[in-house]
């Protein structure tokens, strides 16, 4: 499994997102925290990384709400007079805004991973090796009962 693909799913499994890290409340350890703790980033490294996700966040934000838009335009020609060239523009427009945000969200991954020692690496490959069993192990368990 490729190392991206895995830091991507310790994003997710922390919930490590830019609008995650805009509602931090005080007080609590946040998934920067969570992720230097599990991999032991320096202080260093956890500005770094802050610097990345704070730097790609609003850009990010701003196309999810402009693909909810268009996906509500898009949904909204689903009717008797439909117009299909609009259709078939907003869908055109959607797919460019959700290929930028998937390029943005790699990008931000790539570049965190970047900030990662080797040793890092390795730990967090181990660490969402144990999630990814954890999660196999519930998921038997669920459909057991």
């Amino acid at each position: 499994m490729k190392l991206v693909k895995l830091f991507g799913i310790a994003l997710i499994a922390l919930g490590l997102s830019a609008p995650a890290i805009a509602q931090q409340s005080g007080g609590q350890p946040d998934q920067v925290d969570q992720l230097a703790q599990m991999v032991g980033l320096s202080d260093d490294q956890q500005t770094e990384i802050r610097g990345i996700l704070d730097g790609m966040q609003a850009e990010i934000q701003a196309l999810n709400g402009q693909a909810q838009q268009l996906q509500q335009q898009i949904q909204g020609q689903i009717k008797p007079d439909y117009d299909e060239e609009a259709i078939r523009e907003n869908a055109k427009e959607l797919g460019e805004v959700t290929g930028e945000i998937a390029a943005l969200s790699t990008l931000m991954q790539a570049k965190v991973d970047s900030v990662f020692t080797e040793e890092q690496r390795e730990k967090l490959n181990k660490r969402m090796q144990q999630m990814q069993k954890m999660q196999q192990q519930r998921q038997m368990q669920q459909q057991m009962q």
